[in-house]
């Protein structure tokens, strides 16, 4: 029966590759100790070959609730501000660069002057209307920091977005063979590939991620 330690399955228990690497990327660590943990992740691997797709899918799926979370992000600050925030980087972009083109679009949506009315008792005991222009300084700061907040949803939405495409390509075997190949230089192309054939999405993920 395959034996894990004890210091390893408790941090198996915390995350996949923790537990598995261990030491293994310390630089300091003995030849012997890193052979003996070398030899504990290729038997970890054989035991549980073909039993790492739950693990793979679980990390796959929260790489897509990374997108899912910036875009509901936008549209939800969209929606807050009027549905004026998804142009808003480009419209302030164009407007610096050309200060006579229309309106400001930081005026627009976040305008640091607006017309307040004010009630109070006149001397009949009557409540009396007064109009006035109020002068609202914190909007100052959030022309600057929507500005900023749209160009980091779009950074993060255009990350996220590579990253699903690079993931759907890991689905293909050739893709998957070229990755694995590429972290296990010392290795023969036909060994990667035979190794690349057998192993599930689960198990090449695992393997990949070991290596890099």
């Amino acid at each position: 029966m395959f034996y894990v330690p004890r210091f390893i399955w408790k941090r198996l228990e915390r995350g996949c590759m923790t537990g598995l690497v261990a030491e293994l990327n310390l630089l300091a660590l003995s030849h012997d100790l890193r052979r003996e943990r070398t030899k504990f992740v290729i038997e970890y691997f054989d035991h549980y070959f073909h039993h790492h797709n739950v693990y793979a899918y679980q990390f796959f799926l929260f790489e897509l609730l990374n997108f899912v979370n910036v875009d509901r992000q936008m549209y939800l600050t969209d929606k807050f501000l009027g549905f004026g925030f998804a142009k808003y980087g480009p419209r302030v972009l164009s407007y610096t660069q050309d200060l006579m083109k229309g309106l400001d679009p930081m005026e627009e949506i976040f305008p640091k002057v607006g017309k307040c009315t004010f009630h109070n008792f006149g001397p009949s005991g009557t409540i009396k209307r007064h109009d006035a222009l109020c002068v609202l300084p914190l909007n100052i700061l959030n022309q600057k920091i929507f500005v900023f907040l749209w160009f980091w949803f779009v950074t993060v939405a255009v990350i996220s977005t590579l990253g699903l495409v690079y993931r759907l390509a890991t689905f293909t075997p050739t893709v998957r063979h070229l990755l694995l190949r590429s972290c296990s230089r010392l290795a023969s192309s036909e060994k990667v590939m035979g190794i690349s054939r057998r192993c599930y999405i689960g198990d090449w993920f695992l393997l990949y991620m070991i290596g890099a």
